[in-house]
């Protein structure tokens, strides 16, 4: 498959299994170039263990991953190592390292894959956390920092080499609605700030419908359907109705429709 402006990941047939347990049955994805495409799905419906093929993390019993025209599952190690130089990845609980300060853990990559000097990694860190409003905290350790600061410095951390795809596992989880309104804030600031592709698993479709350019859902192995959000709105798949409907969002928003009409003027008078 030759390398495609508008995607910069394409999927096709992509199957695994683990024992008796078939999760992945032939998935077929497309990810837009420098925009935010979510996967919803119940869980265990395989998010993760389609993300973590992404990255070359788990090979796939059968299909294909091109990343850039580069198809990722027959490559060796040295190869992978250099594919995953294009992906950051936010972890679910932001994964820090519990011994090491918020500038240690932000520097981790940098000290870790490049050769650049202390003072220059000094820098590029603080510059990193202060664009994402985290000012004055490099010298804090991760049990002194809220969930939703925690989560801002593990995406500080997936930035610093500037990845080209960004990869988000459930970011809203575990947060208040205003910390999940701040994180869905954020990905959307660094997708327009900076271009990157981003890739976010998520049950939340209130943050999904927030963020997102392009929803999939998987189903059953599959994806079962693919749009904007919109289009998922409107889906009439029974399971992806029940899906958004059952997350509140749809109908909060009819509800909406249905108190505007009752208190028109004149009406029930």
């Amino acid at each position: 498959m030759s390398k495609s402006d508008e995607y910069q990941i394409q999927i096709r047939g992509l199957e695994k299994t683990f024992g008796t347990h078939k999760v992945l049955k032939g998935v077929d994805l497309d990810v837009e170039r420098g925009h935010i495409n979510v996967v919803i799905g119940g869980s265990g419906q395989g998010k993760s263990v389609l993300m973590k093929h992404l990255m070359g993390l788990l090979k796939p019993d059968a299909g294909q991953i091109w990343v850039d025209g580069e198809d990722v599952v027959p490559m060796d190690d040295r190869q992978l190592n250099t594919l995953r130089r294009k992906f950051g990845m936010a972890f679910q609980y932001a994964a820090l390292f519990d011994s090491l300060t918020v500038e240690q853990n932000v520097a981790f990559p940098l000290v870790e894959h490049t050769k650049k000097s202390k003072a220059e990694i000094h820098d590029l860190v603080e510059k990193r956390l202060n664009s994402l409003g985290l000012r004055n905290i490099e010298k804090k350790f991760p049990a002194e920092l809220s969930g939703g600061m925690r989560k801002r410095v593990g995406l500080a951390r997936a930035l610093i080499l500037e990845p080209q795809i960004l990869l988000y596992d459930e970011p809203t989880t575990g947060l208040d609605p205003v910390a999940t309104k701040n994180v869905d804030d954020m990905i959307r600031d660094i997708s327009k700030a900076t271009g990157v592709t981003s890739v976010v698993i998520s049950h939340d479709m209130a943050s999904t419908f927030r963020i997102a350019d392009r929803i999939s859902m998987l189903y059953e192995g599959k994806i079962a359907v693919s749009g904007g959000p919109d289009d998922i709105k409107r889906c009439d798949l029974p399971f992806v109705r029940e899906f958004v409907e059952m997350s509140g969002t749809v109908r909060f928003e009819e509800h909406l429709v249905d108190e505007d009409a009752e208190t028109q003027p004149g009406e029930g008078e």
